[in-house]
C-alpha cells in the first residue's frame, strides 16, 4: 500500500474515532436535556447512559475476531453504516424506550469500530515506526474526542434541541463509507478464530453482568443484586477462558497472555482506566459541587485531562526514538502519579490551580501507555490475529473505566460518609438538604459537605498515585518474551514478535 494513500486511509479512519469519542461524552451534559424533553425517569437515564457501553463491552471481543474472519474493512464499513443511521433514530427518539433501544444498537454498531480500524492500522503500516506514529494519531484522536465532547455539547445545547449531540458523528461515518472503499485495505485470515457461537455468548454474558454488577454498586443501596451478578459474570467467564483454551481455534486466543510484555500492557491499560476514571469522577463533581462552576464551564475546566492525554499520546513515538518503550511507558506512569499527587493541594482559595493541574499531568503522563502500549499489544501478534489482539486491549479499557466509577467512588464515598458522621450520603443530597434549611444551618452543612467531599479527593489522589506507581514498576519488571515463549502462540510467525524493549 502507497505510504500517501495509507495516510489519506488513516485519516478515514481518526476522524470518526474523534467524532465517535465526541458523542460519547456529549451524551453526560445532554442527559438532563434529553431526559425533560422525554420524561425519562432515573432508572431510564441510568439505561440510556449505560446500555450504548454496555454492549460495547460485551461485544468488543466478537467483533474483533469477526472483523479478522470476514474481513475488517467489511465489518467497519457495516458498523459504520449502522451507526451512522441509529444516530439519527436516536436524535429523533420519541420516547425513552426508544432511545434505550437505540443506544443499545448503537453500541452493536460501535463495537466493530475500535478492534476493525486499530486491525486495519497493523495492516496498512507495516515499519515499526510509521505504525507506532499512526496509532499515537488514532490514539490522540480519540482522547480529544472524549475531552472536546462536553465543550462541543454545551454548543450544541445551547443554539439546538438536545438530538443535535448524536448527529455529530453523522458526517464522520458519512465519510467513512464514502472513502474507506477507496483508501482502507480489506484483510481477511483463514486462521482466525471461528465464530463459535457458545463463545459468543459466553463470553457477552460474562461481560455485560460484571460490567453491570461493578456500575450498580456505586448506586444500589443493598448491594446484593450486584454482587449476585459479579458472581454469575465470573463464573460465566470462568467458563469462557476454560472453553478458549480447550479450542484449536479459539474466538480469543488467550494463549497471547503467555506474552509478557503484552499480559503487563493490558494489566496496565485495566488499571490506568481504573484510575483516570475514578479521578476524572472526582473532579468533574468537585468543580461543580464545591467550586459552584455551571456544567459547561466545568467541561472546560476538565478539558485538560483529555488534551494532556492527546498531547502525552502525540508525543510519545518520539520519546520512544530516545529510550526504551519500557522505560518510555513507567516514566510516563510515574509522572502521572506524580500528577495525582497533585490533587492533595485541592482545598482554600486557590483550589482550581492544583486539580486543573493535578489532572493535566496525570493525562499527560498516560500518553505512552495508550500510544506505545496499543502499538506493543496488536504489534505482538501476526496480522491475521490483530483484531483479537485489539478486542483485547478494548475490553481492558472498558473494564478499567467501569472499575474506576465503581471502586474509587466507592472509597470516595466511604471517606465522605465518615467525615459526615453518618449525616449526609452524598454532597449532591446535601446540596439539596441545605435549601430547606435556615440560612446558618444550610451553609454548615454545605460547608462540612464540601470539606468531607474535598478529603475523598485527596484520598482518591494517593490511591491513583499508588497505582500509577505499582503499573510503572510493573512495566519495568515485566521482560520481553523470548523467541521460545513467543514462537508458542499458535499463528505466530518471525517478525511478528513483540520488539525488545
Amino acid at each position: 500500500m502507497r505510504v500517501n494513500r495509507a495516510w489519506l486511509g488513516l485519516v478515514v479512519l481518526a476522524l470518526p474515532a474523534l467524532l465517535v469519542a465526541i458523542d460519547a461524552t456529549a451524551l453526560l451534559l445532554a442527559l438532563p436535556q434529553l431526559s425533560a424533553g422525554l420524561g425519562a425517569t432515573n432508572v431510564e437515564q441510568l439505561w440510556i447512559s449505560d446500555s450504548y457501553g454496555f454492549m460495547v463491552a460485551g461485544l468488543v471481543i466478537t467483533m474483533g475476531t469477526l472483523g479478522d474472519r470476514i474481513g475488517r474493512r467489511r465489518l467497519l464499513l457495516i458498523g459504520g453504516a449502522a451507526f451512522l443511521a441509529l444516530s439519527v433514530v436516536a436524535a429523533f427518539a420519541v420516547n425513552p424506550l426508544m432511545l434505550i433501544i437505540t443506544r443499545a444498537l448503537l453500541g452493536v454498531a460501535g463495537a466493530t469500530l475500535a478492534p476493525s480500524t486499530l486491525a486495519l492500522i497493523t495492516n496498512m503500516f507495516r515499519d515499526e515506526r510509521q505504525r507506532g506514529r499512526a496509532i499515537a494519531i488514532w490514539a490522540t484522536c480519540q482522547f480529544t474526542g472524549g475531552a472536546l465532547g462536553p465543550v462541543l455539547a454545551g454548543f450544541l445545547l445551547q443554539h439546538f434541541w438536545w438530538g443535535s449531540v448524536f448527529l455529530v458523528a453523522v458526517p464522520a461515518m458519512a465519510l467513512l463509507l464514502l472513502a474507506g472503499p477507496v483508501l482502507l485495505p480489506e484483510f481477511r485470515s483463514d486462521q482466525a478464530g471461528r465464530l463459535d457461537p457458545p463463545g459468543v455468548v459466553l463470553s457477552l454474558v460474562a461481560v455485560l453482568l460484571m460490567v453491570y454488577g461493578i456500575k450498580q454498586l456505586t448506586v444500589e443501596s443493598v448491594p446484593a443484586v450486584p454482587a449476585a451478578a459479579l458472581v454469575a459474570g465470573a463464573a460465566a467467564g470462568f467458563l469462557f477462558v476454560r472453553r478458549q483454551l480447550r479450542l484449536e481455534a479459539p474466538l480469543l486466543d488467550l494463549r497471547l497472555l503467555r506474552n509478557r510484555p503484552f499480559t503487563a500492557v493490558l494489566v496496565a491499560l485495566v488499571f490506568a482506566g481504573v484510575a483516570m476514571a475514578g479521578t476524572g469522577l472526582m473532579v468533574t463533581q468537585y468543580l461543580q459541587g464545591v467550586l459552584g462552576f455551571s456544567p459547561v464551564t466545568s467541561a472546560l475546566l476538565f478539558a485538560p485531562m483529555g488534551l494532556g492525554t492527546a498531547v502525552g499520546t502525540m508525543a510519545a513515538p518520539a520519546l520512544a526514538r530516545r529510550v526504551k518503550r519500557t522505560t518510555a511507558i513507567a516514566g510516563g506512569l510515574a509522572v502521572s502519579a506524580i500528577g495525582s499527587l497533585l490533587l492533595i493541594g485541592a482545598g482554600g482559595a486557590a483550589a482550581l490551580p492544583p486539580v486543573v493541574l493535578g489532572i493535566t499531568v496525570l493525562a499527560l503522563g498516560t500518553g505512552p501507555l495508550f500510544a506505545l502500549g496499543t502499538g506493543l499489544v496488536v504489534g505482538s501478534v501476526p496480522p491475521e490475529r490483530a483484531g483479537s489482539a485489539a478486542s483485547m486491549s478494548e475490553t481492558g479499557n472498558y473494564f478499567g473505566g467501569s472499575l474506576g466509577l465503581a471502586l474509587l467512588g466507592v472509597v470516595a464515598a466511604v471517606v465522605y460518609r465518615g467525615r459526615m458522621d453518618g449525616t449526609s450520603d452524598s454532597l449532591a443530597g446535601a446540596v439539596a438538604a441545605s435549601r430547606h434549611l435556615p440560612a446558618v444551618q444550610g451553609a454548615h452543612l454545605l460547608h462540612a459537605a464540601r470539606e468531607a467531599f474535598t478529603a475523598g479527593l485527596h484520598v482518591t489522589g494517593v490511591v491513583a498515585a499508588v497505582v500509577f506507581a505499582g503499573l510503572a514498576v510493573l512495566v519495568l519488571a515485566m521482560r520481553p518474551a523470548t523467541r521460545a515463549t513467543a514462537s508458542a502462540v499458535p499463528g505466530y510467525e518471525a517478525g511478528y514478535e513483540a520488539t525488545p524493549s
